[in-house]
């Protein structure tokens, strides 16, 4: 058994405006490309409604960060209303789509990744010792990375969306 330890809860993030959906998703994917993590998508939908479409994706992430640990992030990605509307920039007529993106992201550290100290009870209290005493410097360096690494894609998201800044009429 896998020991989870939450170390970034729920951070989000809600934007409103006009913003590229598959630029953002290829942003986000080469992220994580960029940085050495193993691409797990666990869901992505979209549904027409007569408002908009309505995406959720759900990301899982993962990086090995040693032999017993590795981080992972779950990131909820929820796109409302979305539409697609046609901004012009100069003599350039760009496709862009425009709703309420919601995104939520989730850190953890995962201990004991392939479960060898979870098999026996003796085991099992041995890892904790050694995790919480001899080994917490390691666990320490190990949430700075996963705090990090979620605030830089956070960072990064936000950019991103800042980077069109046009009005439309509907």
């Amino acid at each position: 058994m896998v020991e989870r330890t939450l170390i970034v809860d729920h951070l989000k993030f809600s934007y409103e405006g006009l913003f590229n959906a598959a630029e953002l998703y290829n942003l986000i994917s080469g992220w994580f490309h960029e940085k050495g993590w193993d691409w797990y998508e666990k869901m992505n939908q979209e549904q027409v409604t007569p408002t908009g479409k309505q995406i959720l994706m759900i990301l899982e992430p993962w990086k090995s960060a040693s032999d017993f640990n590795k981080l992972k992030m779950a990131i909820k990605v929820i796109m409302t209303d979305v539409k697609d509307v046609e901004v012009t920039q100069g003599k350039e007529v760009l496709r862009l789509n425009h709703g309420l993106i919601r995104i939520t992201f989730d850190g953890y550290v995962l201990s004991d990744r392939k479960g060898k100290w979870k098999s026996r009870p003796f085991y099992w209290f041995l890892g904790i010792m050694m995790e919480k005493y001899f080994f917490r410097h390691h666990f320490a360096k190990m949430e700075r990375w996963i705090e990090s690494d979620v605030e830089d894609l956070h960072v990064k998201i936000k950019n991103f969306l800042n980077v069109f800044k046009y009005t439309y009429e509907a």
